[in-house]
């Protein structure tokens, strides 16, 4: 899949660019605002002027006015910091789509296309986007920047990621997500696109490694990726089949019809159960079926941001 391309194809981009100027300084309230104090932006107050400090910042005409010496301080704009992070396990290659596109995509498929999407919209603010993949290992990093050169490098990357025919079996989402925390030291808007399945380590434990992505007080945004015609409602005709676990292989031999109801019973209790955590610890959750249509869960999200500014 050409990310651009197909990005190209969706109802997106002229949505997104109307949207920009905007949404991103919502989703940087609080955050784009530096901790280090210049000379070469807004103005944020006098400070009384000691002896021995350099007189270009003096207030002459306050000092006009109370004949007390002030000097300006200005808070300094910076870019914003962004991570992407994508869960890159064999449970993410679900459903398995030969051809993928806008119209056809799987749940990777809709990761890298909705990273390259997010990351069209921060270029355009010159703002310094970073990339997590992983699996049952740390397959890549790259630390957040903002020049052209790498932004192409992380579009070939999620290029690559998209074209992969042999994904990684399992997926160790407790231990890369606590490492990926660490890693990010500076204060960031941090997306993570998974379906949060996983058998390595208790629910609890996850969510522990999902509470450690708001250490630093970062901001993150949850998209929770899912095909809910059969991961949530389990629509699959009466007949016998096998049903195979692609991460651990384990396959089980029934009719639908005979777990369907129970099936949703669990799954939709889980659900209930990443939403309430998400809410106590912050983080907005996203619920993402990849059956809908790309731009549309897009340009909701954005707009739906957009409303609290």
């Amino acid at each position: 899949m050409n990310l651009q391309s197909e990005l190209n194809k969706a109802s997106l981009f002229q949505n997104l660019e109307l949207l920009a100027n905007q949404v991103v300084e919502g989703f940087i309230s609080g955050i784009h605002k530096s901790p280090f104090h210049g000379f070469s932006a807004e103005f944020a107050e006098h400070k009384i002027y000691n002896n021995g400090e350099s007189t270009k910042h003096i207030d002459w005409k306050l000092f006009a006015k109370t004949d007390k010496l002030y000097t300006k301080r200005y808070e300094e704009e910076t870019n914003l910091r962004c991570h992407m992070i994508l869960d890159n396990s064999a449970s993410m290659y679900y459903p398995q789509i030969k051809e993928l596109g806008v119209n056809n995509l799987n749940k990777i498929g809709f990761g890298v296309l909705a990273i390259a999407a997010l990351m069209n919209v921060l270029k355009k603010q010159r703002d310094a986007v970073g990339l997590s993949i992983y699996s049952n290992a740390y397959d890549y990093y790259a630390p957040e920047k903002g020049s052209e050169r790498h932004f192409q490098m992380l579009l070939a990357k999620l290029n690559e990621v998209s074209r992969n025919t042999a994904p990684t079996k399992e997926t160790a989402t407790y231990t890369y997500l606590h490492q990926i925390a660490e890693k990010i030291k500076r204060r960031s808007l941090i997306f993570l696109f998974t379906d949060m399945f996983q058998t390595q380590k208790s629910d609890e434990e996850l969510f522990d490694a999902l509470r450690h992505l708001k250490y630093n007080k970062h901001e993150v945004v949850l998209f929770h990726l899912l095909d809910k015609e059969h991961e949530l409602y389990f629509s699959f005709d009466n007949t016998p089949k096998r049903y195979i676990d692609v991460e651990t292989g384990e396959h089980l031999d029934l009719y639908a019809d005979n777990i369907k109801e129970a099936y949703k019973d669990e799954v939709k209790s889980y659900l209930n159960k990443i939403k309430l955590k998400c809410a106590q610890y912050r983080i907005n959750y996203i619920d993402v079926d990849i059956k809908g249509d790309f731009s549309t869960v897009l340009n909701t999200f954005l707009t739906e941001r957009n409303k609290f500014l």
